[in-house]
């Protein structure tokens, strides 16, 4: 069973500052993005009978996030050449599609607080659902996440939550709080982890203290810069990559981690939402407006929301997916194998969606340095 490792980054004060200045171009930015003009009618004209196999398609995503024969499997259900290119990060992807060079991508996988930045900008092209009937396979919960209500630009493709994941054979109580992973008890002290990537180290305090993810206030992003150093001198490591390592040798007990991370096939291994909430992470798909090739764009999706097709990410990458009728199919073994795959819908809605925040990401990125500089 293959598990893709990659980080979802958020971006750089340098590419937040960028986008910020593009978005400022196309009218502010806003959480709901359904009144942004980027996500009017589109001006292109898409024909739904035209000859796929007169286009070619050129799509970036993470390593590992779909499978390797999907190039040729495409070829052969819909007659158009594909290439794949990779981003480990999504930092690296709004690289690419933020620099202004014709990169000749026509699809991007990017996770849905970069979707909305990217729509914001202008450089996204309005999904047309004619021509993506698989979208019926969707859980209705899909049209309902606060970056882009109604999917008007984005598919999501993967979602899921954070939490604690952790050895029930290795702590005396079961983590319930945030809290424990910020302040252990004695026995968990430096066999702890969190994370370093921006969003997600402030979330476990942001959460302690009440607020929301995606605050902008600078009140209370000092006392959650507070409650992160207090926490440092407890921790074994920041860690985004090899946590569920650690925790499987017995080095760490408790982590912070992305549900479909947290090995829960493994004996003595739980993964626990804690009682204070916390985020509704989506990796979405997203087609280019400069995109010469919007039928085959589309075509693409919809053949990924087949549910065989897409129920692989889940099958393969232990990830949660807004497909109903692919989630239906997933091997029930597997599924009680790896308890975040039993999640609903409604439980992940219980989580507060990330969004983009402009300009205002700036000081997510000087939170985490911040933090990290601090000996």
């Amino acid at each position: 069973m293959s598990r893709s490792r990659y980080t979802r980054r958020l971006p750089s004060a340098v590419l937040a500052a960028g986008l910020a200045l593009a978005v400022s171009a196309c009218g502010g930015e806003s959480a709901d993005t359904s009144a942004s003009p980027a996500t009017g009618a589109s001006t292109a004209q898409l024909d739904p009978n035209a000859d796929l196999t007169k286009q070619s398609l050129t799509v970036t995503v993470w390593d590992g996030y779909t499978p390797k024969e999907l190039p040729q499997e495409v070829k052969a259900k819909l007659g158009f050449d594909l290439k794949i290119t990779l981003h480990d990060t999504n930092e690296t992807a709004m690289a690419k599609l933020t620099s202004g060079a014709d990169t000749g991508l026509d699809v991007a996988f990017v996770s849905g607080q970069y979707a909305q930045a990217l729509n914001e900008a202008g450089l996204l092209e309005p999904l047309h659902p004619e021509l993506i009937p698989n979208l019926a396979n969707l859980y209705p919960e899909a049209k309902e996440l606060s970056y882009d209500k109604g999917n008007t630009f984005s598919v999501p493709y993967t979602w899921g939550t954070t939490g604690i994941c952790y050895r029930e054979d290795l702590v005396k109580t079961p983590p319930k709080s945030w809290n424990d992973i910020l302040d252990p008890p004695a026995e968990a002290k430096k066999k702890v982890t969190m994370m370093t990537t921006e969003r997600w180290l402030a979330l476990p305090a942001l959460k302690a203290l009440g607020y929301s993810v995606n605050t902008r206030s600078d009140e209370e992003l000092a006392k959650v810069k507070e409650k992160l150093l207090a926490a440092k001198p407890n921790l074994l490591a920041y860690d985004d990559t090899t946590f569920g390592q650690r925790l499987t040798k017995g080095e760490a007990v408790m982590v912070e981690a992305w549900d479909g991370w947290c090995p829960t096939s493994e004996k003595n291994i739980k993964f626990v939402v804690p009682d204070e909430g916390s985020d509704l992470w989506v990796d979405t798909m997203v087609i280019l407006k400069s995109s010469k090739n919007k039928e085959a764009a589309h075509a693409f999706i919809n053949y990924i929301l087949d549910p065989k097709v897409h129920g692989w990410a889940a099958e393969n990458i232990l990830y949660k997916v807004p497909n109903k009728a692919a989630m239906d199919i997933v091997d029930a073994e597997l599924k009680a194998q790896n308890t975040p795959l039993q999640m609903t819908p409604a439980d992940l809605l219980q989580g507060e969606s990330i969004i983009d925040l402009g300009e205002d990401s700036t000081k997510f990125t000087r939170l985490a340095t911040e933090v990290a500089a601090q000996q």
